[in-house]
């Protein structure tokens, strides 16, 4: 039987449920010559990734993007599989017996870390931990974080830290009407946090933020942006560097610093005080963090036509409280799949899994897109031709008859498998329960949502939607997607 036919589906599985996820499932669906089914699999009962987990909750409209992701998983020969872990409740050697192709679409889960001395005291965090706990994430709704200390470093310049930065600086009244976990909200109600220390191993022509995130934190209602005039007056080697560059979003970055170092204090309740060209060298504490120790780096050019921070021998004490590192992500390895361990990253050519990192042998039928095939870079939209490229080698190797060629190549297979391990799949239908639930539970006050923040929770929530009798008349739900 010809494969990629209704008799013979091309069958893909995709490990993962964010924005390269469903980026890659679409571009499969856009092949109309040919009937592909695809299983995607999330070990959380909730699809989005890092949309759901990850994006601000004062950040509302990026999240409008899951309504294309909704339409990806209309289609009928699209099925989720939440709550189904990989290496766990099905293997890769499993999927192999099931799948022509696997696409692993898992990001990037763990920080990296800045190597220093007193880096894991209590009080010093991942911003990506704060983050998940804000957002509602099973594995991190039960964390905690100090806020009733008064002084705090984020340290980085990228957006997540530019997040952290805003919700431990808004009003409870400013985050209310937006799906913030409950638990985070009223801790923030309790926040006695007062200044904001923010450092940048480089200047402000190399930040990573983009112009909507640094200017939002001028508009806060209590709380004042600081920026010492000597902090954004620009070196020749970044000047030059401004004024060749095409990215006018580089510019537009210093300007909108320097109108702040022209404004100055505002007299708001908080206030926020940006750094550049420090780096931290020590957290210190005895038994948990105290005060962070930084350096003052001098720029100077790099092999690669841009600038590296350079230490000085200028040391500096800042008293904090509490500090989130915000310094970069890096991927995790996953059972029986190739891993970069010094790169974070699936080693891959062209999204091509690759048997070792350098080499160049590619491991039949797997495939990889996001930030575990590039790390950790741009924005959501940047996961789309990222996508596109690991899809047009997967066709190309289809093409080839260069893809798996799996024993039990039938949903069916992979529902009993699941059925004997006893795992509670939760399909899309499920998940659109949870969505409803979870927007009219936050009508009480305003907000887009109340999210769930526990598995169990989500689970029983299904079960008693569906131990509710339909009305009579009414059609019987399908819980097929």
């Amino acid at each position: 039987m010809t494969l990629g036919t209704a008799s013979n589906p091309l069958r893909v599985a995709i490990i993962g449920s964010g924005p390269s996820g469903f980026y890659a499932a679409d571009h499969l669906q856009k092949q109309s010559d040919l009937t592909i089914e695809i299983d995607m699999f999330d070990r959380l009962p909730t699809p989005y990734g890092l949309v759901r987990g990850g994006v601000a909750p004062d950040h509302q409209k990026i999240k409008s993007v899951t309504r294309a992701y909704d339409r990806i998983a209309a289609d009928p020969n699209f099925r989720f599989y939440g709550h189904v872990e990989f290496g766990k409740d099905i293997t890769h050697a499993e999927m192999i017996d099931r799948y022509h192709a696997i696409i692993f679409a898992v990001g990037a889960q763990s920080d990296k870390r800045m190597d220093i001395p007193g880096e894991d005291l209590s009080g010093s965090h991942p911003a990506t931990e704060f983050v998940a706990w804000y957002n509602a994430h099973p594995d991190y709704a039960h964390y905690q974080f100090d806020l009733s200390q008064e002084n705090v470093a984020v340290i980085g310049l990228g957006n997540v830290a530019m997040d952290v930065i805003r919700i431990l600086a808004r009003t409870p009244e400013e985050l209310t009407e937006t799906d913030i976990a409950d638990y985070a909200l009223d801790a923030l109600r309790h926040s006695r946090v007062k200044t904001i220390y923010v450092l940048g191993r480089r200047g402000p022509a190399q930040s990573a933020f983009t112009n909507p995130e640094i200017k939002e934190l001028g508009e806060l209602d209590d709380a004042s942006m600081i920026v010492a005039p000597e902090e954004v007056a620009l070196d020749p080697v970044s000047q030059q560097l401004v004024d060749s560059h095409s990215d006018k979003s580089v510019t537009k970055n210093v300007e909108i610093l320097k109108s702040y170092a022209a404004q100055g204090d505002t007299g708001k309740p908080r206030k926020i005080i940006m750094r550049f060209c420090v780096s931290p060298v020590e957290i210190i504490g005895n038994g948990r963090v105290e005060a962070i120790k930084i350096v003052k780096n001098q720029l100077v050019p790099d092999d690669r036509g841009g600038v590296k921070a350079k230490a000085t021998d200028q040391y500096e004490t800042i008293p904090v409280g509490l500090v989130f590192r915000s310094v970069g992500y890096h991927g995790v390895a996953l059972p029986d799949v190739p891993f970069d361990e010094k790169r974070g990253v699936i080693p891959n050519e062209k999204g091509r899994v690759l048997m070792t990192p350098g080499g160049s042998s590619p491991l039949i039928g797997d495939y990889v897109v996001g930030w575990i095939k590039r790390g950790p870079s741009g924005i959501i939209g940047t996961n789309k031709p990222d996508s596109v490229e690991t899809v047009e080698s997967l066709l190309e190797d289809f093409r080839a008859g260069n893809l798996l060629t799996p024993d039990q190549p039938s949903r069916e297979s992979v529902d009993a498998l699941l059925a004997r391990r006893g795992v509670q799949v939760v399909t899309y239908a499920d998940w659109q329960i949870l969505d409803q639930i979870e927007q009219e539970n936050g009508e009480y006050r305003h907000a887009p949502r109340r999210k769930f923040a526990s598995v169990d929770e989500m689970l029983k929530a299904i079960a008693a939607h569906k131990a509710v009798p339909l009305p009579a008349g009414a059609p019987p739900k399908d819980d097929e997607d």
